[in-house]
């Protein structure tokens, strides 16, 4: 077969030349999005995320991230078909798209390599296992509390952070509320005088086993991933009851209780207020009378309580020193022993323990990789200090805790519970 010559005429290529050369020089329009004009944010400065587990709380969380202009979601992650169609929707309305990708099984998620951050708000049987599966992923995260289920996971999740070099916030949003701040730092520094006691509230002094509860049809995979939704726990039947259940595997074996819950919060800002999140208290007295006393090093008693509370809203704390004190809680209002310890700051009244300055924390320190107040440092003490407490309660006796070793002293029963087997195959 004749092989074919196709010859180019020197006046037919001068011209295409000229063609492509018009279009190449013709102006492209570029939206002014793309470049950050009329109040956009350029892509090249907006954090993509992800949601992992979007419930009620999840929501309320999403709606904070929506409300900054450099925070772009684009995935969503839960068990539940339900909430995956309701996340996508919300996303989807709020882009003016389709591009919300839905997920049943959150490492998919984590292996999109254009994924920068996630936003952990399974139950808390999840929030310690997925913040590893994150930073192993190289994600940034916002995780809600409580973040771990006993004393192991609180230091293996500092721990992971600080090797990953990953930025985790945990959802402890008082740290950024400026009436909880400011009474944090009287305490802190000494504009109380020597500091003696902090005080927390709870939502009850008690502990509880999640237990077995009778068995259920299950569902299709599709609609309730079971399994899934189980995932480090040990498995159990399916039941209604579980799927909802707010303290579902709360404390791991231990269900966390009140004091794992608001102790979160309260706990935590007794922590900030002693100047404590490298530590935890060193003993731990089991109830009397309704209220859980700790002791740190230094003397200051930290007193876990449900009564004699001034009428400050929900979530209150109080830091008592040699020559003052200072009160404050949901409410946004600060009581204190002196007017005379504002020194003329006017602090900010906002009630209703809103997420946004928490959220604009993270991402804030997404960018410049600093850490951000409720750091995995902080959470990993402060939630040490809550399971302490819960197995002070639960063995019904007192506890010497070593901080170095990290280990109950001399009482084996009590170490027992500092950690507990994860189901096959999930690993820390």
């Amino acid at each position: 077969m004749a092989r074919q010559v196709f010859r180019l005429h020197r006046r037919r290529f001068l011209k295409a030349a000229v063609q492509v050369g018009a279009v190449a020089l013709a102006p492209q329009v570029i939206p002014s999005s793309a470049l950050g004009r009329d109040g956009a944010v350029a892509p090249s400065e907006r954090i993509v995320m992800g949601g992992i587990g979007i419930g009620n709380r999840g929501t309320y969380d999403l709606g904070c991230f929506f409300e900054q202009p450099d925070a772009q979601f684009v995935a969503i992650c839960d068990v539940k078909k339900a909430r995956r169609d309701a996340v996508k929707q919300m996303t989807d309305k709020k882009y003016g798209n389709q591009d919300c990708k839905t997920y049943r099984d959150f490492r998919e998620l984590l292996d999109r390599g254009n994924i920068d951050a996630v936003l952990i708000a399974t139950g808390p049987n999840w929030h310690a296992t997925a913040s590893f599966y994150a930073a192993r992923a190289g994600k940034d995260m916002y995780c809600e509390k409580p973040c771990t289920k006993n004393i192991a996971q609180s230091l293996a999740l500092a721990d992971i952070m600080r090797r990953s070099g990953r930025i985790f916030q945990a959802g402890t949003q008082r740290r950024n509320l400026p009436h909880f701040a400011f009474a944090c730092e009287l305490a802190r520094t000494g504009k109380l005088g020597k500091l003696k006691t902090v005080h927390a509230h709870p939502a009850g002094i008690h502990t509880e086993m999640s237990g077995w509860l009778s068995p259920e049809k299950e569902p299709n995979k599709e609609v309730i991933d079971w399994d899934m939704y189980l995932g480090p726990a040990a498995w159990r039947p399916f039941n209604n009851r579980n799927l909802d259940g707010f303290n579902f595997e709360k404390g791991g074996g231990l269900v966390g209780g009140g004091v794992l819950e608001w102790g979160s919060h309260c706990v935590d800002l007794c922590q900030w207020a002693v100047g404590a999140d490298h530590t935890a208290p060193v003993e731990y007295n089991p109830p009397v009378r309704g209220r859980v006393t700790a002791r740190y090093a230094n003397g200051v008693e930290l007193v876990i309580r449900n009564d004699g509370w001034l009428k400050l809203g929900s979530c209150p704390v109080r830091f008592e020193g040699e020559t003052g004190w200072v009160e404050t809680g949901d409410s946004g209002k600060l009581v204190l022993s002196s007017p005379e310890l504002l020194a003329g700051n006017k602090v900010a009244e906002i009630g209703g323990y809103p997420a946004t300055f928490h959220v604009r924390d993270f991402l804030d320190c997404v960018k410049s990789r600093s850490q951000p107040k409720a750091n995995a440092e902080a959470a990993c003490y402060a939630h040490i200090a809550c399971h302490a407490a819960n197995i002070a309660i639960a063995l019904g006796r007192k506890l010497t805790f070593d901080t170095k070793s990290n280990e109950f002293v001399g009482d084996d029963q009590a170490n027992r519970l500092r950690s507990e087997a994860l189901r096959e195959p999930w690993r820390l």
